[in-house]
């Protein structure tokens, strides 16, 4: 049975692309960093495993790779779906609050990789998928922080492809759009919805599992020869650029 595990698993993507792995009969290991949240949410899935870490610690990580060796014995999927939204204005973020969403959106990312790709590869070969953001593909205001992380995150899903090909582990990204998770649907007023409404071809939101299929995709063996891409699954908000929703009408 192949094995798959997804960081930040207890809620929204990451969640939502176990539940679709479990369907397609895959083992599933979800891990974060809050337990609670965990525990709950490992409840909603027969038999997986789940293991509490913290991505951006290496020891961490380390003990997250023993538990997961002594388990299961082995790693065909990696989704480093971990992250935190962090917004604020270029002024206000201080180099601490900068780290803050650097050492869990890129330094964890380059921490999973790195410690599970002896068991990724033992077996012919297993996949990556990271998650990045449009906001590592275009600008805005606010994410100074969260974009650049998500950008870099990007160029570290190309490196990490062209490297690890050679053991057969392929290495790509989902870089959802806005997606109406319940955190942004919490903090997000009505006038942010309607604008993304308008910059969106699609005129709205993607769901949590819309999301979880691009990333299953790339992890499945339909995805056989599909390295080193990032895939935008943005309701194309990437291809309208900077165009005025009024000119489009």
């Amino acid at each position: 049975m192949k094995t798959a595990l997804i960081t930040g698993a207890a809620r929204g993507i990451g969640l939502a692309t176990a539940k679709i792995l479990k369907a397609e009969g895959w083992k599933v290991v979800l891990l974060d960093r809050d337990s609670e949240e965990l525990s709950r949410a490992s409840e909603t899935i027969e038999d997986c495993l789940p293991i509490v870490a913290d991505v951006s610690q290496p020891e961490e990580v380390d003990r997250a790779l023993a538990t997961l060796t002594e388990q299961c014995g082995r790693l065909d999927g990696l989704v480093n779906n971990a992250g935190v939204a962090d917004f604020g204005p270029i002024r206000e973020t201080n180099f601490a609050r900068w780290r803050r969403v650097m050492e869990t959106n890129l330094d964890g990312p380059f921490l999973m990789t790195q410690a599970f790709t002896e068991l990724l590869a033992a077996d012919g070969g297993g996949a990556v998928v990271n998650i990045t953001s449009i906001s590592g593909l275009r600008a805005s205001t606010l994410r100074v922080a969260y974009g650049t992380s998500k950008a870099a995150l990007a160029q570290l899903t190309l490196q990490q492809a062209v490297e690890l090909g050679e053991l057969g582990v392929r290495v790509n990204a989902v870089a959802p759009g806005p997606v109406a998770t319940k955190l942004a649907m919490a903090v997000h007023t009505q006038d942010i919805i309607d604008a993304y409404h308008d910059a969106l071809p699609l005129n709205r939101y993607g769901k949590e599992e819309e999301i979880a299929a691009a990333i299953v995709f790339l992890l499945s063996e339909k995805a056989s020869f599909v390295t080193g891409q990032i895939l935008a699954a943005d309701g194309g908000f990437e291809a309208t650029g900077i165009g005025l929703p009024s000119l489009r009408g």
